[in-house]
């Protein structure tokens, strides 16, 4: 298998940690999914430069305006393809929450994706529009949120 394809996997992966923290499956499957959300968290961080805390504060609905933060948000948000050069990707994300994600978390995540499809219209900087899309995700879905 090529290294796109391996990619692609860790990033499909990925999206699948990110978005299901709360998915109860094997003790294999959820160690996977943390793995590949630590490399995509990791290098996020190695890319941006944004602060740990900061970071760790989102899941808690802690939006600090910090512009490294920000484009953490759009790094994480491109990685899981529901970003793609500075705008929103909801279809992109919903197809890949359709094809990594149980019905009973997938659902409610896709509803936030779709409601939230045109939280970056208007806006030019890809970090500022990923960060509206971040807040918009948690306002419309804050019990499977993601950080």
């Amino acid at each position: 298998m090529g290294f796109h394809k391996v990619a692609q996997f860790a990033i499909h992966v990925a999206l699948a940690a990110v978005l299901s923290f709360h998915v109860i499956e094997s003790k294999s499957t959820m160690e996977q999914m943390a793995k590949a959300s630590e490399m995509m968290r990791n290098v996020c961080i190695g890319k941006t430069k944004a602060p740990v805390d900061l970071i760790d504060g989102l899941g808690k609905g802690e939006f600090a305006e910090n512009k490294e933060l920000k484009c953490y948000s759009n790094c994480v948000l491109e990685m899981m393809q529901a970003m793609r050069k500075g705008k929103v990707n909801a279809d992109g994300a919903i197809k890949q929450v359709d094809l990594l994600i149980p019905p009973e978390i997938g659902e409610p995540t896709k509803k936030a994706f779709d409601m939230c499809r045109n939280s970056g219209d208007g806006i030019k900087n890809g970090c500022d529009a990923a960060w509206a899309l971040v807040k918009c995700l948690h306002k419309n879905n804050p019990k499977f949120f993601f950080a």
